[in-house]
């Protein structure tokens, strides 16, 4: 291949990689900053950069990352989720994916840094909200059973690698048999309790199961 074909196959590489950030970007806004490196020019190889949070700048260097894709270019194509940090201390999700010509050269990678600050303070506030504490008493609110009718609907439905409300007509009548078979029907309000979860009136689920 010669010079010529080869940097504008690689330009052509680097503007759909312009164009995958920016739709990226704006997708996972604000969260998450997007940026295109152009390895070919390690000095100042951040060539983009979308919702900026990590405060740096376009012709910016490259990191260590990239200097190690420069060097070899056998390194991985993919590292996704690691564990990184912002310039002020925010912990950061990185995935970086390299983009190599048809030599096998990398000349480009596409990088995600996701913010967990915002994400780690909803969890934290989840989880106190969730907490419970412990009491002598023992109450139920499901004197039905249903979360016991939902799971086994639920389990049935992962078989066949489906949901609950996307189940075909014969499928269905399956279920209802064996919700019925299992004793699960036998229950008050149990076949409300079906219906519901399956998505269909109660006199379909009737129906189901004649």
């Amino acid at each position: 291949m010669s010079d010529n074909t080869r940097q504008a196959e690689q330009a052509s590489l680097i503007e759909q990689v312009k164009q995958i950030a920016q739709g990226l970007a704006r997708t996972f806004a604000p969260f998450c900053e997007v940026v295109v490196h152009d390895l070919r020019d390690p000095e100042h190889a951040v060539l983009a950069i979308h919702n900026n949070l990590s405060g740096r700048a376009a012709s910016d260097p490259a990191t260590e990352l990239g200097l190690a894709r420069i060097a070899d270019n056998d390194y991985p194509q993919i590292v996704a989720n690691y564990a990184n940090q912002f310039a002020d201390g925010r912990p950061a999700k990185s995935t970086s994916i390299g983009i190599r010509d048809t030599d096998g050269r990398y000349v480009a990678a596409l990088c995600l840094n996701v913010d967990l600050t915002l994400f780690r303070s909803m969890q934290n506030a989840l989880e106190q909200f969730a907490a419970t504490d412990a009491s002598p008493v023992q109450e139920t609110l499901d004197p039905a059973n249903a979360a016991a009718i939902r799971r086994h609907i639920d389990q049935y439905a992962a078989r066949l690698a489906s949901s609950p409300q996307l189940l075909k007509a014969e499928e269905r009548r399956a279920l209802m048999r064996e919700l019925k078979a299992g004793g699960f029907l036998e229950v008050r309000r149990a076949m409300e309790i079906a219906a519901a979860h399956l998505g269909i009136s109660r006199a379909t689920a009737y129906n189901d199961i004649k």
